[in-house]
């Protein structure tokens, strides 16, 4: 149950639970809970079915089997049929967070009224598309490589630096007025706020940051 830790922990943050609450109206331990929290100890089936039932999920989503709330399984493409179940399941969780995540990104730069933000971050986000899309378009060396005019031997140094011209711009936009003069609107954000406006993907979010994190602090 290796997803079990972070997506209890995700779900109990959501609903703005302290540990202790949740514990309490779970009928365990603060204790025990903590350390089913932090992966320190294994719960046993029961509290399993109990934990989703308290967030109203279902047992294959807390277990990290299935990206839906409801365990319905993904649909799962023609080119995924040969892909085992569980490599399925992990890729339409990180598909979902993404997407998700994205809807947030955009719901936010409309609130900012700044076209030159909304400009930079989305060249930012394409050229990401991009790098990835070419990287696996290129890991067979027999595909025509006529999609793309940039050689193979400068693409990534090219598309990098642009990236990070992107980010710096946006960064500047945010600290004062973009192009065109317009003061970007900072709109008053909490994990409240963004559950309560975007309630579908604020969960994807909440994991995308959890998960970006935990490799973000292996490094440190």
């Amino acid at each position: 149950m290796s997803d079990f830790p972070r997506i209890v922990t995700l779900l109990r943050k959501e609903r703005g639970l302290s540990q202790k609450q949740a514990a309490l109206e779970l009928g365990v331990s603060q204790a025990l809970l903590s350390h089913y929290e932090k992966g320190i100890r294994e719960c046993g089936l029961d509290f399993v079915v109990k934990i989703a039932d308290y967030y109203h999920v279902s047992c294959d989503y807390i277990l990290g089997r299935t990206a839906d709330r409801n365990g319905i399984p993904p649909q799962v493409s023609v080119a995924e049929e040969t892909v085992p179940p569980r490599t399925n399941a992990v890729l339409s969780m990180n598909r979902k967070l993404v997407s998700n995540s994205l809807d947030i990104i955009f719901g936010l730069l409309e609130q900012t009224g700044s076209k030159g933000l909304n400009a930079e971050v989305t060249s930012y986000l394409m050229v990401s598309v991009y790098k990835m899309v070419r990287m696996l378009y290129s890991v067979n060396p027999k595909n025509p490589q006529a999609m793309f005019s940039i050689m193979p031997e400068v693409y990534a140094g090219l598309s990098t630096a642009l990236q990070s011209i992107a980010e710096t711009n946006a960064r500047c936009v945010c600290l004062g007025k973009d192009a065109e003069g317009v003061v970007v609107h900072a709109p008053a954000l909490s994990p409240d706020v963004i559950s309560r406006h975007y309630p579908e993907s604020a969960p994807s979010l909440y994991h995308l940051i959890q998960k970006t994190e935990e490799k973000m602090k292996k490094l440190q």
